[in-house]
Order: structure tokens, then C-alpha cells, then sequence
């Protein structure tokens, strides 16, 4: 499973869990959910810190794919525009 995805599973399921816990309390539901999104950005900034530094590993590694394969391109395009403009032995 992607860690993007297991941290994103993460992050809800720790919003539905401040959210039932806070289903008991009298108060409106607006501020409820509002509370829900508040504890639970908080915890999951201490209880999801492996997850959320995997799904930033594998982030950054593929921006690094994305960008040697750009750099490829960009290279074997030059190299074919140097082939083109570079003339060849004449007759």
C-alpha cells in the first residue's frame, strides 16, 4: 500500500475517532467537527510522524524520477536539434 494512502487512512481515521468521542458531548455539530479537524491534525502531527516522513520519502524519490527522465528527454533532444543543424559531409 502507498504511504500517501496509509497516511491519508491515518489522518481520517483519526478524525472519526475524536469525532465519535466527541459525539456524546452536548454541543452543536458545526463546532463539533470543527474540534474533530482541530485534535486530530494535532495528534496526527505526533502519531502519524513515520507515515507522514515515508509518504515524504517517496514523494521526493519520485520527483527525482520525474526529473532525471526530464533530463533525459531534454538531453536526447538536444542532442537530436545538434544532428540536424550540424551539416552533414556534401557530395
Amino acid at each position: 500500500m502507498s504511504a500517501a494512502v496509509k497516511y491519508t487512512l491515518g489522518r481520517l481515521g483519526l478524525f472519526v475517532a475524536v469525532l465519535a468521542a466527541l459525539w456524546l458531548v452536548e454541543m452543536n455539530i458545526f463546532i463539533k467537527l470543527m474540534v474533530a479537524l482541530a485534535f486530530s491534525a494535532a495528534l496526527s502531527f505526533f502519531l502519524l510522524k513515520g507515515w507522514r516522513d515515508e509518504m515524504a520519502e517517496e514523494m521526493a524519490t519520485a520527483a527525482e524520477r520525474r526529473r532525471a527522465e526530464k533530463e533525459r528527454l531534454r538531453s536526447a533532444l538536444a542532442g537530436e536539434d545538434q544532428d540536424r543543424e550540424t551539416p552533414g559531409p556534401s557530395n
